[in-house]
């Protein structure tokens, strides 16, 4: 198990070498004895994967936890892209496919549960987690999404990203609201997050973004998800603006109550 264990080295995705991911290994692991839970953690524009790893080192000891940490590169759709994973369905590839890929990949290498897996990412991971969720709810064993940029609402009269009308046409899956209800969610924030340089600007041909905000934002998301039966909590971190590593520790005392489930 030399390297195989403790933070691992970057994996290729054996499906598409374009596509990385590292993970946590606790120093028992095993392949006996019942199949570890998986934590997928998503990273933001800045792609700082390993760094995210590595904060989640100590919580995947103490909760007997695999930590698994995507790598979507840029410029995988042109040079300038940076975004094209968070939106799930740029010409060329499909981001929740390449995750689902994997962990499929992963479990075959370590004795892992990734029948269902708890997922978090913030910003640009947030992005990405609630549009991978509409999608494949039934994968999720809890879900914490982090202070998305743009949000997608569950809206029959817009088009993705905005709403969901045409999902199926885009992805071959009917969203189903009902079927994120019965999936622990979280909402998280910092009560500070209201700058918007970073934002993408709004597209001049499709509908105008809810919010001039990362904070306005995910109360619209919020109150869009309990207005269709998801009992998703908002927790929103005093004295934080714009900072990932700043919620975490809001973010794993979540995730550690649905790994204690």
């Amino acid at each position: 198990m030399t390297f195989l264990t403790g933070p691992t080295a970057q994996f290729a995705l054996a499906r598409d070498p374009r596509f990385s991911y590292c993970l946590y290994v606790p120093e028992g692991h095993a392949p006996d004895g019942p199949p570890r839970p998986v934590v997928i953690a998503v990273h933001g524009t800045r792609r700082r994967a390993e760094t995210l790893r590595n904060a989640f080192a100590d919580f995947a000891e103490r909760h007997n936890c695999v930590v698994l940490v995507p790598l979507f590169p840029a410029g995988i759709t042109g040079p300038n892209d940076v975004d094209s994973y968070k939106l799930l369905s740029p010409a060329g590839f499909r981001a929740d496919e390449v995750l689902l890929a994997m962990t499929e990949e992963a479990a075959a290498r370590w004795h892992l549960r990734t029948d269902r897996f708890h997922l978090h990412g913030f910003s640009g991971g947030g992005q990405f987690a609630h549009r991978f969720a509409y999608l494949h709810p039934d994968r999720l064993a809890s879900l914490s999404v982090g202070a998305p940029g743009r949000v997608t609402l569950l809206d029959p009269t817009r088009t993705w990203w905005h709403g969901t009308s045409d999902a199926k046409e885009r992805f071959g899956i009917e969203v189903d609201p009902a079927a994120l209800r019965d999936v622990p969610v979280q909402l998280v924030i910092g009560a500070q997050d209201t700058g918007s340089a970073e934002l993408a600007p709004p597209d001049a041909r499709g509908p105008a973004p809810v919010g001039s905000n990362r904070l306005e934002r995910i109360h619209a998301l919020h109150s869009n998800w309990r207005e269709h039966g998801i009992d998703a909590r908002l927790d929103t971190v005093p004295d934080t603006a714009h900072d990932h590593f700043a919620v975490l520790p809001v973010v794993q005392r979540f995730l550690a109550a649905c790994l204690a489930r």
